[in-house]
């Protein structure tokens, strides 16, 4: 088999009518979001879809430790100091995949184009799960125990207090005031009336208890801390059935947000903290996405009532467990694909999706890994394992060229001149970025404590950076090792038996293939292959001023682990067939809510102005399926690259 170099073509289209369709509908909910609590929909703040090529893993709007609500949510998505330049010009200061390592391709086959995510819905992912399963959401039935259950709250219950009661209730529960009580006067003074209140305070703010008053003639509802904040930190205990399980898990379907930004979602209207929910895998933001949470203490009928209040996301397939969810647990993914407006001939794309099903892909680490801007992600983790923390601190906050917010840019400037993080902070309306939270560190602790101000960001965060790292140099060391030695194993390779790498010895090599080759992460107890691969890890490290054999830091967290990888992955389950449309703006396959809400398939012609690829295959965790498809077309999926190949639709 040969190996071949790439060539570009184009990959996804920045702005469609999808997406200003959207846009207006985000702008019209924006107008609309004031006092309501009746149930009907409300706007959560859904992104521009077309601000995925904007997006940078540092400039992300992340939650703090604590879950604590974002601030400035509206600044936080709005691009009010636009630029003259071009978006296709300003990232050309962006990276291409051989800035990473992403270099060669295996199958043989002549390349063509196609248009990835014009909408988001052409992105459809479903979880696969340690027993095999694949997530739907095909059913929003609540489960009914076995006894009496006493903490489902009615339907009247999440209507009945008004916005002004449900502030100073939050209040009260959260211990943010001096007041001891929060009186709510019952208007239509019937028991059936106070029964419902009772109900709602308890089952919508854990914690609080109630009882009832006469005042001046009037009834009240007497809402209160049982036990001050051990009644917050463990509420209600007695109140859930022992016979159920204590964690709700249930199918979340969301629409172009990601995981983590659900999540929030789903805690802020709960009012609950996000860590007591758990999941297997986070999912893309820019596509439709099927995966199981679980959530501690917290009713199916809470979960399902979220479904007539929230935008982009739907609950279902409710169960009650024992246990949480861990991440890395799943399987996998099953991702279901529409590449749109596609040029390659019949044959070609014969050839292609043979080769992806009997081949497979590079398993390279995607784009997505390293950021989109001029600092790249992987340099900051540099710094950080060469234990360089002013480096870190410059790559962080200096000015760099390309796309930006504008407040980013003015935050930026403002260090450069002055070294001041007061001054810097002050140009930053949305503190919880990377850059706010540095800042925010440095005034804490001082410039000369850098790490300490560093620690302040999320670990998540952190560790993003030298992961990333690890992803530059294995995606190195994966494209020379196919180009040393093609797609074969030869003596030196390692394998994997259970969970210990051995090496391929020169009479075994008949029994092995490519498949079954791996390739170490760089990480202290990693073992080296015995060729000429090993040679080139350790000096990539040591032009880094790293030593491979003693990965260890000083801060235990950012020590690197090894951990090994298969250079090609064969994707499984792969199916595909080209449809014709004319429409670019009409699905072209039905998603479990299109089912579950009785929508026909589309109906598309035979003989069509445009061609679309609909590719189905599963992928085992931690493998991007954006590197499945570059290898189907042949193509640089970098932002930089598809910006520039589609200057005319900016326009």
């Amino acid at each position: 088999m040969e190996t071949v170099e790439m060539n570009s073509v184009s990959l996804k289209r920045p702005h469609s009518e999808d997406d200003l369709d959207e846009i207006k509908r985000q702008k019209i909910s924006e107008n609309s979001k004031t006092g309501n609590d009746s149930g009907q929909s409300i706007e959560t703040g859904t992104e521009q879809p077309d601000k995925s090529l904007l997006e940078d893993t540092k400039n992300e709007i992340i939650p703090n430790e604590e879950g604590e609500e974002q601030e400035d949510e509206e600044l936080e998505d709005s691009d009010e100091d636009g630029d003259s330049e071009s978006f296709a010009d300003m990232m050309k200061h962006g990276l291409t995949e051989s800035d990473v390592g992403i270099t060669k391709f295996v199958s043989s086959h002549k390349g063509f184009s196609g248009i990835l995510k014009e909408r988001y819905s052409d992105f459809v992912v479903h979880e696969i799960g340690k027993d095999g399963r694949v997530s739907h959401l095909d059913d929003f039935s609540v489960p009914v125990d076995d006894e009496v259950n006493c903490e489902d709250p009615s339907e009247e219950t999440f209507t009945v207090l008004s916005d002004d009661d449900k502030q100073r209730l939050e209040e009260l529960q959260l211990l943010k005031n001096k007041e001891t009580s929060v009186a709510i006067e019952v208007i239509e003074d019937t028991k059936e009336k106070r029964t419902v209140i009772h109900q709602a305070v308890k089952s919508l703010f854990p914690g609080l208890e109630t009882k009832t008053e006469d005042r001046d003639g009037k009834k009240y509802i007497i809402a209160y801390h049982a036990a001050g904040k051990k009644a917050l930190a463990n509420p209600r205990k007695h109140s859930w059935p022992k016979s159920r399980g204590s964690y709700c898990h249930f199918v979340l379907y969301k629409e172009n947000k990601d995981t983590m930004d659900a999540i929030n979602v789903l805690s802020r209207f709960l009012r609950v903290k996000p860590n007591i929910f758990s999941y297997m895998g986070t999912k893309d933001k820019r596509a439709i996405t099927v995966q199981e949470i679980a959530v501690l203490r917290i009713t199916a009928q809470r979960l399902a009532h979220l479904n007539k209040c929230l935008m982009n996301f739907k609950l279902g397939n409710f169960s009650y467990k024992n246990h949480p969810l861990k991440l890395g647990e799943l399987q996998g993914n099953h991702f279901t694909v529409v590449l749109r407006n596609i040029t390659g001939t019949d044959d070609q794309i014969e050839q292609a999706m043979h080769s992806l099903r009997e081949i497979g892909f590079i398993n390279y680490y995607g784009m997505q890994r390293f950021g989109t801007t001029a600092v790249p992600t992987y340099q900051i983790g540099r710094a950080i394992l060469q234990n360089n923390w002013n480096e870190v601190m410059d790559l962080i906050l200096k000015p760099r060229p390309g796309a930006e917010k504008g407040y980013l840019v003015k935050c930026r400037e403002e260090w450069a001149k002055t070294r001041d993080p007061a001054a810097a902070l002050k140009k930053l309306p949305v503190k919880r970025c990377v850059e706010g939270q540095l800042l925010r560190g440095l005034l804490k602790y001082g410039m000369k404590n850098i790490i300490s101000a560093f620690g302040i960001i999320p670990r998540n965060n952190r560790l993003m950076y030298i992961h990333s790292y690890q992803s530059y140099v294995w995606n190195n060391m994966v494209s020379k090792r196919i180009e040393e030695y093609g797609l074969r194993a030869v003596p030196g390779d390692l394998t994997l038996k259970g969970a210990t790498a051995v090496h391929i010895e020169e009479g075994d090599v008949d029994n092995y293939t490519i498949h079954d080759v791996v390739m170490p992460l760089p990480g202290f107890d990693v073992v080296y292959p015995k060729h000429k691969i090993g040679e080139a890890y350790k000096e990539m490290l040591v032009a880094d001023n790293l030593d491979i054999n003693n990965m260890r830091h000083k801060i235990r967290d950012y020590s690197l682990s090894g951990a090994y990888r298969k250079i090609i992955i064969r994707p499984q389950n792969v199916n595909w067939e080209v449809v014709a449309y004319d429409d670019p703006k009409i699905p072209l396959f039905t998603t479990d809510l299109d089912k579950l809400e009785g929508k026909p398939l589309p109906v598309l012609p035979t003989d069509g102005k445009f061609r679309a690829l609909k590719m189905e295959f599963s992928l085992p965790p931690s493998t991007y399926a954006t590197m499945a498809i570059r290898e189907v077309l042949k193509m640089d999926t970098s932002i930089k690259n598809q910006t520039q190949l589609n200057t005319t639709w900016l326009r």
